[in-house]
């Protein structure tokens, strides 16, 4: 595998991380995240939209 396609591949598969963090910040994916018995709470997904989106976004741009 090449470099381009990894950071394409990789830029992908963090793009679906950071939508479903959105689905679940608007209730459409009623997902229940536990952490060794602790329920992580939905303003999470506000840093983890952020964070993946920002990953998807650099790996995209470095793969051009």
């Amino acid at each position: 595998m090449t470099q381009k396609n990894y950071l394409k591949f990789s830029g992908l598969i963090f793009a679906v991380v950071a939508l479903m963090h959105l689905l679940r910040i608007f209730g459409i994916l009623e997902v229940n995240a536990n952490i060794g018995g602790w329920e992580v709470p939905v303003w999470a997904s506000y840093i983890g939209v952020l964070v993946a989106g920002y990953l998807a976004y650099s790996a995209n741009k470095l793969g051009k």
